[in-house]
């Protein structure tokens, strides 16, 4: 809004003809102008302070959802639960029989009425009461209140209208706040200078000096109501007021709504304490870190005024932790939101004034990272990548913003390490773990310069604990010096206390309380004859790529069956399918044994807007559909909560790959249960890969899946069985020993 700043000593001014105008506005128009004025000012703030209301109503109501459940718990459970509990002595099949026969039955009665069953005295009233109580208390505890697609009960539906309000309340409030601030401002200053224009008779004895001013002011003030802000600020206040309504929404409107977006409203619900969560004592959110660090962490606290997003409170803590400790590593478990966290940083650090961040990602993610910006933050995004890159980084070191820049583009952006970044994000930093390539060096440059420094990986060790050591290196040198990746499994404690300072990592099960269940399956099956020959051949030939194709050979195959299986169960289901396999190949005989039922087959080949497309398509498509993807494609940066039954078509060289593969469905927003099948070929290539996976996995768990003090529970791996002498030479390429394994295990050698 043009609208000159005023202040009592500066009166506000008009040209002729704008004072003329207002004179043709004294009384009941002026009058009119400045109630109006009020009037939006009273609407805007009354929208922007609702938000407290409806968290308190949101919270009565979950509360009684959690009473509840907990009474239908209770409702469930003998009275002889309470054995336990109470005296030796206590006649609890007496209180069965006398009515009593559940915990919830005795919650309801007072010791008075107890009494009432024979043999239960006074005293083990009392205790039977007090006892019930104290599990009650328990059940309590563990109560979690979920929202389930399937049973669309009336107060979760209550509770989803109010969750529904309070987001377009806090959209409202970081939308709303400048602009609002501003209009006030200007309509408060010019209704005091213009109040006189009000009354007519009084302006035409008015001198000069007090009469020019207030018909300035009102001149003013009608350019101010008519501008096109003002038009666009009324159109936005007539929108919230409605939305702000939980009785202006419906079952057939919010259950769609909370399908599309559940990780939203799952996470507005765990601060209103749905999931049980406590911000100040959980130490799962808190990466399980020194409680001194903690404590520290969480002293200062995050300004999420350019966020548009709601936070769960382990995303609180990781954004503080990536403020706080400047230089590290957000290591969460895929699913976990670990692109919010660092946007949350990034908002915090634009709200205090810094202006240029970066973000370095693959090219299949880049485009998702513009997007989430511009979803979650009031920032400018800038896409550095692609013919228009210079021009884009010209506009992001003159203007400030967010840019997403690619591994492959960074090292072609001139002079972008020395423009004053205030925060580089890395996503995928695995790809970083070899120091020696220049992709790694590109970054490094940048992020040495930068004055904080995010990466991000769920996989921040793949293979060594080497690797895990140089993206520290990058970070804190200091603490990378101080690592001793030989300590192998005896050293993981004190490794993971070690890298303290640098690394937080949360797991799915630590904090999302309210995923539904992930049921893995490893589907094995016996090579059909056909596909044994192919098998035979390619391992004669040596050719372990065919080796690991042979299991789908055959139009038959043994595993095309199975999946064709699963895919029918599916479809009786309603259910969307996701398939991963390594090899274009497989997806193809795939995709024309399935026919209609598959969307599309996401490839490298494929360009990541139109990646999104399909994933977007799929997601939309009412009732059953399938989805192919080649793993190495699919398996990183995309968002496929729709598919409920994933599909791993053969074992994959790293587990990370298969997790973050899985990690596509089984994340936050997930609202269906998540069957994961495996498909094995016994007699196969695939039983080797498997060892090679079990081996993997144990080293990760113990050196990287935890983060400081919290316990490593896995035990040590038998190496399996006995195979030929060269296959445990560590020199020889894992290609050439799973070779050499499976010629032997043949005969063939």
């Amino acid at each position: 809004m043009t609208i000159p700043a005023l202040s009592p000593n500066h009166p506000p001014t008009a040209d002729a003809a704008a004072i003329r105008a207002a004179k043709g506005k004294l009384g009941e128009p002026a009058k009119f102008a400045l109630d109006y004025a009020r009037t939006l000012v009273t609407r805007a703030t009354s929208i922007l302070g609702v938000a407290d209301g409806l968290r308190d109503r949101a919270r009565r109501q979950i509360t009684w959802l959690a009473n509840q459940q907990t009474y239908e718990a209770l409702a469930a459970r003998p009275v002889t639960d309470l054995r336990d509990l109470v005296g030796r002595g206590t006649r609890l099949n007496a209180l069965a029989e006398s009515g009593y026969g559940t915990v919830a039955d005795v919650l309801d009665a007072t010791p008075y009425e107890l009494r009432s069953a024979p043999g239960v005295g006074g005293r083990s009233a009392e205790e039977v009461s007090a006892a019930a109580r104290q599990l009650a208390d328990e059940v309590r505890s563990g109560v979690r209140v979920r929202f389930d697609v399937e049973n669309q009960t009336g107060p979760h539906t209550q509770l989803l209208a109010t969750l529904t309000a309070i987001r377009h309340a806090d959209h409202a409030r970081a939308t709303l706040h400048g602009p609002v601030h501003q209009f006030a401002s200007h309509a408060s200053r010019l209704s005091a200078w213009a109040q006189p224009t009000t009354d007519r008779s009084a302006m035409r004895f008015k001198r000069r000096a007090k009469k020019q001013p207030a018909l300035a002011a009102l001149a003013q003030l009608d350019a101010l109501l008519r501008a096109p802000e003002t038009a666009h600020l009324v159109q936005s206040l007539d929108w919230y007021e409605r939305a702000i309504v939980p009785e202006a929404y419906t079952a057939d409107r919010l259950w769609p709504d909370y399908a599309s977006d559940a990780a939203g409203f799952n996470a507005l619900l765990s601060t209103l304490g749905g999931h049980g969560e406590d911000p100040d004592t959980s130490e799962s959110a808190q990466g399980f870190l020194p409680s001194e660090l903690r404590q520290t962490i969480r002293a200062v606290p995050l300004d999420t005024t350019l966020l548009t997003a709601t936070l769960r409170n382990y995303q609180v803590f990781g954004a503080q932790y990536a403020l706080h400790q400047e230089h590290t590593i957000l290591g969460d478990e895929m699913g976990l939101g670990k692109t919010v966290q660092a946007l949350a940083a990034v908002a915090h650090m634009a709200a205090k004034g810094q202006t240029r961040f970066l973000v370095v990602c693959p090219a299949s993610v880049q485009m998702n990272w513009i997007n989430e910006i511009e979803k979650h933050t009031v920032l400018d995004a800038h896409s550095l990548h692609g013919a228009g890159r210079d021009a884009a980084t010209r506009l992001w070191l003159r203007e400030g913003g967010v840019a997403v820049t690619t591994f492959g583009t960074l090292g072609k952006l001139d002079q972008v390490a020395d423009e004053g970044i205030a925060m580089v994000i890395v996503d995928e930093a695995h790809a970083i773990k070899n120091p020696e390539t220049q992709r790694s060096q590109a970054v490094a440059a940048v992020l040495t310069q930068a004055q904080r420094a995010l990466l991000l990986t769920g996989t921040p060790m793949e293979n060594r604990v080497e690797e895990f050591r140089n993206l520290i290196d990058y970070l804190q040198p200091g603490i990378a010096r101080r690592l001793d990746a030989a300590d192998a499994l005896s050293g993981a404690r004190h490794f993971r206390r070690a890298v303290a300072p640098v690394y937080l990592r949360r797991n799915q099960e630590d904090v999302l309380t309210e995923l539904p269940d992930k049921i893995e399956v490893e589907d094995w099956v016996h090579l059909t004859p056909a596909d044994e020959d192919a098998y035979a051949r390619a391992v004669s030939a040596r050719n372990l790529m065919a080796m690991r194709q042979a299991a789908f050979h055959a139009d038959d195959s043994a595993k095309m069956d199975m999946l064709v299986e699963i895919v029918e169960e599916a479809r009786q289901g309603d259910l969307k399918v996701l398939v991963f396999s390594y090899f274009l190949g497989v997806l193809e005989k795939i995709q024309r044994r399935l026919g209609e039922a598959v969307v599309g087959t996401l490839t490298g080949s494929v360009a990541p807007v139109q990646r999104q497309h399909l994933v977007d398509t799929f997601t939309r498509r009412t009732g059953h559909s399938v989805l192919l993807s080649q793993i190495e494609a699919g398996g990183v940066g995309l968002n496929v909560q729709a598919a409920s039954v994933v599909v791993i078509a053969e074992p994959q060289w790293k587990p990370s790959i298969e997790e973050q593969a899985v990690a596509r469905a089984y994340r936050m927003g997930q609202i269906r249960k998540v069957q994961v099948r495996r498909l094995l070929a016994k007699g196969s290539v695939d039983e080797r890969l498997r060892e090679i996976q079990e081996h993997k996995s144990l080293l990760f768990s113990e050196f990287a899946r935890k983060s400081d003090a919290k316990e490593a529970h896995a035990a040590a791996v038998d190496p399996g069985e006995h195979r030929p002498q060269v296959l445990d030479d560590t020199a020889v390429p894992v290609e050439h020993r799973i070779i050499a394994a499976e010629r032997h295990r043949l005969g063939i050698d």
